[in-house]
């Protein structure tokens, strides 16, 4: 029995959107900046329907946390 995670799903999708859209050279951290992270992260959210708007603000807050500590950039680590 395989169960479909629409969160696992947008986390595979911001992998690769952070993977594209870095300036990092390849196979770095493939960081971006916050603010792409969490437009995307949003957008995406919103469209899947599955995850609330209150779990969306939650996640961004603790990506915001990590990505602070390095100046403001998320890395796939931080998810």
């Amino acid at each position: 029995i395989s169960c479909w995670n629409p969160l696992q799903s947008l986390l595979s999708s911001m992998k690769q959107a952070c993977q594209i859209l870095t300036r990092d050279q390849e196979g770095g951290a493939a960081r971006i900046p916050f603010e792409t992270f969490s437009f995307l992260y949003s957008y995406l959210a919103s469209i899947d329907g599955e995850i609330s708007e209150t779990e969306t603000e939650a996640f961004l807050e603790g990506i915001k946390e990590q990505s602070e500590k390095h100046y403001g950039m998320v890395l796939i680590r931080h998810f």
